[in-house]
């Protein structure tokens, strides 16, 4: 599995960000339908997440130079976006309009964070798997960096519970298996030793959480 992954990286890249920009279309689509913001809030995260993949697929294709700008617009994307995991889980537990509210004014403080720690990350060139990528390097605030793991894996968590608990009580499986499968595969490159594929393992993650998302929109009423 490794050498397919080392053999192939940028090919697979590309058709993780064509399924998540798919994904997300639909789930557009569903929300113009349906009218439920825990549709458009799965949708933007698909669709960062789609930006994320293309780039680093555009990684093996451009220049350094050409891949910089745009790298540092993928640390802002996840600082911006992944906080409304949290909405999410709101939307669909059903809070109240008092807790819904609560949760979106956490969610905007934590977005306006993330996006100034993704704005104020230095970046350093790295490569693997045939993929030129920009990692946080030498230069990066420590609040930043360390906000920006705590937001990878604080709001991961939190739907992973949700999702349960909409398991539970409306017997669907497909947020928890977003947020579980998510957390299963970022977990899968440290636990196995691949430590410089961690990246490309994870996106197989954030597919198939924008799978799920997909889903979850279309089976709930």
């Amino acid at each position: 599995m490794r050498e397919f992954l080392l053999d192939n990286g940028p090919l697979l890249a590309g058709i993780i960000a064509a399924l998540e920009l798919i994904f997300g279309v639909v789930l557009l689509i569903l929300f113009g339908k349906k009218r439920k913001p825990v549709l458009i809030c799965m949708a933007l995260v698909s669709l960062a997440l789609c930006y994320d993949a293309a780039v680093l697929a555009l990684g093996a294709r451009i220049s350094v130079d050409a891949l910089r700008p745009m790298s540092q617009l993928r640390f802002i994307f996840h600082g911006l976006f992944i906080p409304l995991l949290l909405p999410i889980c709101a939307e669909a537990l059903g809070f109240s309009k008092t807790g819904r509210t609560v949760v979106w004014i956490v969610t905007g403080l934590l977005m306006v964070c993330g996006a100034v720690s993704g704005a104020l990350t230095r970046l350093e060139p790295s490569s693997a798997a045939g993929i030129t990528r920009f990692l946080s390097g030498e230069g990066t605030p420590a609040p930043a960096e360390r906000f920006t793991r705590i937001l990878s894996y604080g709001t991961v968590i939190p739907l992973i519970v949700s999702g349960l608990i909409v398991w539970i009580r409306r017997k669907n499986a497909a947020l928890f298996l977003a947020g579980f499968l998510m957390f299963a595969f970022a977990a899968l490159g440290p636990a196995t030793g691949n430590f410089d594929l961690i990246f490309l393992i994870g996106m197989f993650g954030e597919v198939l959480m924008a799978l799920f998302f997909t889903v979850f929109g279309g089976t709930e009423r």
